[in-house]
């Protein structure tokens, strides 16, 4: 199992996606099975206050799974309510069923996958980012972004990074074949072996194009893989190389690896949903060129190699209600509500490039921020530039250091300072903040869609203080009203 922390950057600083490149993937039609068989745990009722007045936007298409190949969809969340995002999503043995857990820690069990147990409505010092199941599918760990594991049904408990310094968050897992260990890997490419897994190596302490995003161990339990954001590949152990999308033109970025069942290839998952094949992986689908694009957190491989499953969060509802820090100002649960219930693809592209439902055709994350801001009564003007946001609440409200732990409702500031708009490049609204300091956000004009053609989506879990590294995009501030 793989689980990538998916990231949104601005029109700004990321490559925009075009024709895969060097890859020979050909786009093959997905074959969907409809099963309404699930199992659902986790999800408790909404806490905070949806604004009435505020018509919702149209959805991405979709209910957060996608099935390719001969992978069977055994449900989705179509008619379901996360208190917060899911995040990574781990398959049975058989591949007739699947667990999804989100961040809070709730899991969701589809098909044949047994609930047995959850972390949903426990408290956490911070979000889980990571799923992996055991060989006979009687239970699974789930890991957090601060090293925490999390056992359950008969998962045994081989140690963790919980409480313990880390260097940079945790992005994935990955389970030893008996199931007697398991890895854990950072976003520095720090490889932390527990149980009977081996360690073959890391990328902790060497240098880095790009965030590691996600690890996939070989079915012999005697190598891995780590892959990058800009689909870097790295190989340890047993694990063959048979190529990556390092130095391609791929218009976006990956998050997340799965490997054949021979070991003999594996696929890059892009945000856009977008499949890279490498190896004697077979392409089963999506194109990765047909928008709107519905932003992508992880994939996961059937048994015989011959299909996969992609998590697709901001496709579920979310209401963002299970945040451990509750809101510092009166509107702050109204704010969430108000900008989750835009997430979805841009409803004005026909009007041309950057033009968006909040404001004149332009860069629009600004125009987004703060007209949530104004639909719960905040008076605050409706600025196109980010840096204002910053002057507004030197004058109006609070300003915060991008150090500070935010609450629900705050305004995100990214890049350096809020002089001009090469120091200020984005700005969105915090939705889930947690203990360690991870946030979750939503944010306007976002990616990972073509450039000028940007949607509402969902950002995270990261941690603020570590945002340069990880989001390529430093925090400088967080503004409350």
């Amino acid at each position: 199992m793989v689980r990538s922390l998916r990231v949104h950057v601005p029109s700004t600083l990321v490559r925009r996606p075009r024709a895969w490149v060097g890859t020979g993937v050909s786009a093959v039609a997905a074959t969907v099975l409809l099963v309404t068989v699930v199992t659902v745990v986790g999800p408790s009722a909404l806490r905070s206050a949806r604004a009435s007045a505020v018509t919702p936007l149209a959805r991405f298409p979709g209910n957060g799974i996608g099935a390719y190949g001969d992978a069977s969809k055994s449900g989705d969340f179509s008619g379901i309510a996360l208190d917060a995002p899911a995040t990574t999503l781990a398959p049975t043995p058989d591949g007739k069923g699947y667990w999804v857990a989100a961040a809070d820690g709730g899991v969701f069990a589809f098909g044949d996958a047994g609930f047995y147990g959850s972390m949903g409505d426990k408290p956490l010092a911070a979000p889980v980012v990571a799923m992996a199941g055991t060989s006979d599918g009687q239970g699974y760990w789930m890991s957090a972004i601060d090293g925490g594991i999390f056992a359950f049904g008969d998962a045994p408990f081989y140690g963790s990074m919980g409480g313990k310094p880390l260097d940079k968050p945790m992005v994935g897992m990955a389970p030893t074949p008996d199931g007697r260990g398991y890895w854990m890997v950072a976003s520095d490419g720090g490889i932390f072996a527990f149980g009977d897994a081996p360690f073959y190596g890391s990328m902790g302490g060497k240098p880095l194009d790009a965030p590691v995003v996600g690890m996939a161990a070989t079915h012999d339990g005697r190598g891995y893989w780590l892959v990058a954001s800009d689909g870097g590949v790295f190989s340890y152990g047993d694990a063959s190389f048979h190529g990556s999308a390092s130095g391609a033109d791929i218009g976006t970025w990956v998050v997340g690896m799965a490997p054949t069942h021979d070991d003999a290839g594996y696929w890059l998952l892009a945000a856009t949903a977008g499949v890279l094949t490498f190896g004697d992986a077979a392409m089963y689908g999506p194109t990765p060129n047909n928008p709107p694009f519905s932003p992508a957190a992880a994939i996961a491989a059937t048994p015989d190699g011959k299909g996969y499953w992609l998590l697709q969060p901001d496709e579920i509802d979310t209401t963002f209600s299970a945040s451990p820090i509750g809101p510092a100002f009166a509107q702050g649960g109204q704010v969430v509500a108000v900008a989750a219930s835009q997430i979805g693809p841009n409803p004005d592209l026909s009007r041309g490039s950057y033009c968006n439902p909040y404001g004149p055709c332009e860069q629009w994350c600004a125009l987004f921020a703060t007209w949530v801001w104004q639909q719960v009564g905040i008076g605050i003007p409706q600025y196109a530039f980010t840096g204002k946001v910053f002057d507004w609440g030197q004058t109006s409200g609070v300003v915060l250091p991008g150090s500070a732990r935010p609450a629900p409702g705050d305004a995100i500031l990214f890049g350096t300072g809020p002089q001009n708009a090469s120091t200020s490049v984005h700005v969105g609204i915090v939705a889930e903040t947690w203990p360690d300091g991870a946030v979750v956000t939503v944010e306007g004009d976002s990616g990972p869609e073509p450039d000028g053609q940007d949607v509402t989506s969902i950002d995270g879990p990261f941690l603020p203080a570590d945002a340069g590294f990880q989001l390529g995009m430093p925090v400088y501030a967080f503004v409350r009203p």
